[in-house]
């Protein structure tokens, strides 16, 4: 075979070719880093899923959903800690943010009516107004509560397991009305 053969051209592109999909695998396999807030509260924390929330076509949020090693089980929701992450995609009224919360716990039949007219006088204490970029967090703190952050600053908590059990529930229960969020959410969401 000569040194000009087809065979031999060709192949002097083999190896950068295999070099460039190996940095391409690589590159794809990397989970993104936890903002600093999320890290704090979840050691070691990973991205489980993302996903985007519309309404009438309209986006109106993307979500990330942060779990550390043990995951979030379906079937043991209350079994560890995790962070929704929530990146407005608008500007929104904190007071609407809280009504439309209260209104999806309703719609799961979570908290009696005098539970939830509580939570969500709660929530419209804590949530402030949002604009496009806004990061508004939430902590499920399992049996005990919900914190939350804007832009990675703490901005106020709810110490009740039942509000905690039915906000993250607006995202995480089976008959959420968000069901194609709900599963890219959940898509890594197992225990490594």
């Amino acid at each position: 075979m000569s040194l000009h053969s087809p065979a031999v051209r060709t192949g002097k592109y083999v190896l950068p070719l295999a070099f460039f999909a190996l940095m391409w695998t690589v590159a794809l396999a990397r989970e993104p880093a936890a903002p600093q807030h999320i890290e704090k509260e979840i050691g070691q924390a990973r991205l489980a899923g993302q996903g985007s929330f519309r309404w009438f076509g309209l986006k109106i949020y993307d979500a990330a959903l942060w779990v550390g090693d043990k995951g979030y089980r379906a079937q043991a929701p209350a079994a560890a800690k995790l962070v929704l992450d929530l990146r407005y995609a608008r500007n929104l009224q904190g007071k609407k943010i809280a009504a439309a919360s209260e209104d999806e716990m309703r719609k799961l039949g979570l908290g009696s009516a005098q539970q939830r007219a509580s939570w969500q006088a709660a929530m419209e204490n804590i949530f402030p107004d949002v604009n496009e970029g806004t990061h508004l967090s939430g902590v499920y703190l399992p049996n005990e509560g919900a914190r939350f952050y804007l832009n990675g600053k703490f901005i106020g908590e709810i110490m009740d397991a039942e509000f905690s059990h039915a906000f993250f529930a607006i995202w995480l229960d089976p008959q959420t009305t968000a069901a194609q969020l709900r599963n890219a959410l959940l898509a890594d969401a197992a225990p490594h």
